[in-house]
């Protein structure tokens, strides 16, 4: 059996129509007849009814549309593991890690890992937080590093990293030996606050901010790196972790003020795991030597 056959029989049952099918497949629509045919001759049913230019399935075209698709994912899986093996490859290691988390020490810990472990294969996909424990119960990945701790009390959840918040503004231009010292109620009675930047602590803090000052001007902008931006342009201020404002601050783009008008609080990373296998607690034993 030809697995072009295959591919053109679900990329056909997923349009509807044959003409559809070969603008997907980048082949002519004759030729998704004939691979339909020879398909339907190999197994002895017939997998389309015709209506015209319409089609669906048969009965037995959607008892074996399951198995095709298993099919397809098995032969694309394999062609993947002789992919990883032919560069060199022996094991494979996928992490979901949230936005926040991979704009940190990420790609540093990365190549480090990779120039140690050149016969890993690492995979990384970037899941907000509140993703990231479905993503590892379902085995879509072996490890997850979120900035929320886990729900599901199956899971192995393990604390890798405590990280300061700070009061962070754009950069004056003045010098700071000689300046006076930035006064925080100049900010929140003249800038926005950007929030919700972090899936953990904005709306605890967000109530001892407005229990200082009532009224204050908010905007939600739900990406770190962007909350940046718009600190370093001067469009307002926010409460940031300290891991990802590090390199801004010494490169003295933005400046953080110190206050005591209430608690900042703390925030956390976890590894979360459904496997506590080796590989997994080499890579965060590795981890571990890095401070974000």
């Amino acid at each position: 059996m030809d697995f072009q056959w295959l591919n053109t029989f679900v990329t056909a049952a997923q349009c509807g129509n044959f003409r559809r099918a070969a603008e997907l497949l980048y082949i002519s629509q004759p030729s998704v007849t004939v691979h339909i045919q020879q398909l339907e001759k190999n197994l002895g049913v017939q997998l389309f009814q015709r209506d015209g230019k319409k089609i669906k399935l048969t009965e037995a075209g959607r008892r074996y549309h399951h198995h095709a698709v298993e099919l397809l994912r098995l032969y694309e899986k394999g062609l993947a593991d002789l992919n990883s093996f032919s560069q060199g490859y022996m094991t494979k290691l996928s992490l979901a890690i949230s936005p926040l988390i991979a704009e940190t020490i990420l790609p540093y810990v990365i190549k480090s890992y990779t120039n140690k472990h050149p016969d890993v294969e690492i995979a990384i996909k970037i899941l907000d937080s509140m993703y990231i424990e479905e993503a590892v119960m379902k085995d879509e990945v072996d490890l997850g590093l979120s900035c929320v701790n886990v729900q599901n009390s199956s899971l192995i959840n393990e604390l890798l990293y405590k990280d300061r918040i700070l009061f962070i503004v754009p950069h004056d231009g003045r010098d700071a030996e000689t300046a006076p010292p930035l006064e925080e109620e100049e900010f929140f009675l003249n800038y926005y606050l950007f929030t919700d930047n972090h899936p953990s602590y904005w709306a605890d803090l967000l109530k001892a901010v407005k229990s200082k000052y009532p009224v204050i001007k908010t905007m939600k902008v739900s990406q770190t790196h962007i909350t940046k931006r718009f600190i370093i342009e001067g469009l307002g201020f926010s409460f940031l972790p300290e891991s990802t404002v590090r390199r801004e601050l010494l490169e003295g783009r933005l400046l953080e003020v110190y206050q005591h008008s209430f608690k900042l609080p703390d925030i956390y990373t976890y590894a979360i795991m459904k496997y506590k296998h080796s590989q997994q607690q080499e890579f965060l034993e590795f981890l571990s030597n890095y401070r974000i």
